[in-house]
């Protein structure tokens, strides 16, 4: 009954106001968690307000407009992450950030620390979850169904189905097929129709 008083007194404000954010109805943040401590501190005290989706008010997101992101993932959300996409950063479907986690797209030119070096986008791929406190650095690209471990520094291409650790990050083993079926969740709001073959529907 909660959960339901809870969507209905404030799920409305927070589907209205962060039109990127796709999670289960149920079961996931409570809506009156993202009213207060997400959307309250972006858009009243204008912490991370052009984010269309929820970060923590401990977090930063740079450049939101250089971002793409699929479902089941909103970078910032999670306490002390540190997102800077000059360079545009593409983020899969069912990606969690751990606390702490620094993704950087590019870094300062070494003889002018006011500009930025231009580069390719990092892209993290689907199913992937970033350990607490790693760092993914600029022109990164990272596979689908991977797990980075805490602590990490990313510093180079990791591909799918690995489970990599270390500062530099090194693949340790192969990891297991995502098991997780998402066809049958019932979402906050109807999901783009883009995403149908991650969510496994069938056309």
């Amino acid at each position: 009954m909660f959960k339901k008083l809870d969507f209905l007194f404030f799920g409305w404000i927070i589907n209205r106001y962060y039109p990127k954010y796709y999670r289960p109805k149920y079961g996931y943040k409570r809506y009156y968690i993202l009213f207060f401590h997400y959307l309250i501190p972006q858009k009243l005290f204008r912490l991370n307000p052009k984010v269309k989706w929820p970060v923590h008010f401990t977090s930063k997101v740079h450049c939101p407009e250089k971002i793409s992101k699929g479902i089941l993932c909103d970078p910032g959300d999670n306490l002390n992450n540190y997102i800077q996409a000059n360079n545009g950063i593409v983020f899969g479907s069912n990606i969690e950030l751990g606390p702490g986690v620094a993704i950087i797209s590019s870094n300062h030119e070494s003889n002018n620390l006011r500009k930025h070096i231009k580069g390719k986008p990092i892209t993290i791929g689907n199913n992937v979850w970033v350990g607490a406190n790693s760092t993914v650095l600029p022109e990164v690209s990272i596979g689908n169904n991977v797990i980075i471990g805490a602590n990490s520094l990313v510093n180079k291409d990791i591909p799918s189905n690995s489970i990599a650790v270390g500062n530099p990050c090194k693949v340790i083993k192969q990891k297991e097929p995502y098991t997780e079926k998402f066809s049958e969740t019932v979402f906050n709001k109807k999901t783009p129709t883009r995403f149908d073959s991650f969510l496994g529907f069938k056309k």
